[in-house]
């Protein structure tokens, strides 16, 4: 079969287009046959080596198929089945072993680049709504990229949860996607001082919550627009790292909340994997929630989905289609 493999971190020109043995699912395992892979940031910080593996490594943490071969002592899984899954290295290739257990039935109005769209980020939109800061009807949200592939369905799932919705992004174009998924308002951050323009939104008073997947250069200015006691959720770091900061400046700005989550820490339990993935096909199937894919790419065209998705111009989701 065919994989991506990165012998060495680098940039998207590590990301090789190799023949690989075809892997045999081992007790509570199965082979997926992959019909679309997801392409997200993380994939690019384990190609990087920001975040580090076992060299040789097949990228890609989420992706929809159909069950090509079930191993010993799985339960409720047979071949044919069509799943997602999320959070299992190794997507970026035409087949996957999967633990059963990390697999979700994808329902019959979903199709399977829908699936592969949404499980990595609709969940961790999902978890950060319902779980992080479980918002509540009336609650002020800044959401930053809110033109991304998250963005656009936590603009979507806070709406959902009653919350008033401020988005940042970059370009027009953007915000003419962030309005439709619902945002109440959007702000230029290339053309205003998102801090500022909050402080006028809220009339001084400030945000809730701040959903903020950018990091380094969006940190220092989350923080002042938020409310006494508001909740800073770092959630993600598409332009860097936060650098080290003394804790009293959360003190200093209204006893603030600060957390740094990430979606593995919100599927611990089988039960938590199955109502975040069965809310977010149950709202795709009836139409409630819009998921838009942005680009689909050839499996040996990874490289050119990772530059794409680095650039920070797309809005929605890049897909890999082996």
């Amino acid at each position: 079969m065919r994989a991506i493999r990165v012998h060495e971190y680098g940039g998207p020109e590590v990301l090789r287009h190799e023949d690989v043995p075809l892997p045999h699912p081992g007790p509570g395992e199965v082979r997926v046959k992959i019909e679309a892979a997801g392409v997200n940031f993380i994939d690019i910080y384990h190609r990087s080596g920001q975040y580090q593996g076992i060299l040789p490594l097949t990228p890609g943490m989420e992706a929809a198929g159909i069950v090509d071969a079930v191993g010993p002592d799985v339960a409720d899984v047979t071949s044919g089945d069509r799943v997602a899954y999320a959070m299992q290295q190794g997507a970026y290739a035409e087949y996957a072993i999967v633990p059963a257990a990390k697999l979700v039935p994808v329902p019959a109005g979903v199709a399977s680049q829908q699936a592969a769209a949404v499980m990595l980020q609709g969940m961790t939109a999902h978890y950060l709504a319902y779980s992080t800061y479980p918002l509540r009807q009336g609650d002020v949200a800044l959401i930053h990229a809110a033109a991304g592939g998250v963005g656009l369905l936590l603009v979507q799932i806070a709406r959902r949860c009653g919350a008033h919705v401020i988005g940042t992004v970059s370009t027009e174009e953007k915000a003419v996607l962030a309005r439709a998924a619902g945002a109440h308002d959007i702000i230029l951050y290339t053309q205003e001082d998102f801090p500022d323009a909050v402080r006028r939104l809220t009339g001084g008073a400030g945000v809730h919550v701040v959903y903020d997947s950018v990091g380094r250069t969006t940190f220092d200015g989350s923080l002042a627009c938020l409310r006494p006691r508001g909740y800073m959720v770092l959630f993600g770091q598409s332009s860097g790292a936060v650098p080290p900061f003394d804790p009293q400046i959360l003190n200093a700005k209204g006893s603030l909340f600060l957390t740094r989550p990430s979606l593995g820490h919100y599927l611990l339990t089988r039960d938590e994997l199955l109502w975040r993935a069965g809310d977010l096909f149950a709202w795709m199937a009836s139409g409630e929630l819009s998921v838009r894919i942005d680009s689909t790419y050839p499996l040996a065209d990874a490289a050119e989905a990772h530059r794409a998705l680095a650039s920070r111009a797309t809005s929605g989701k890049l897909l890999l289609l082996p």
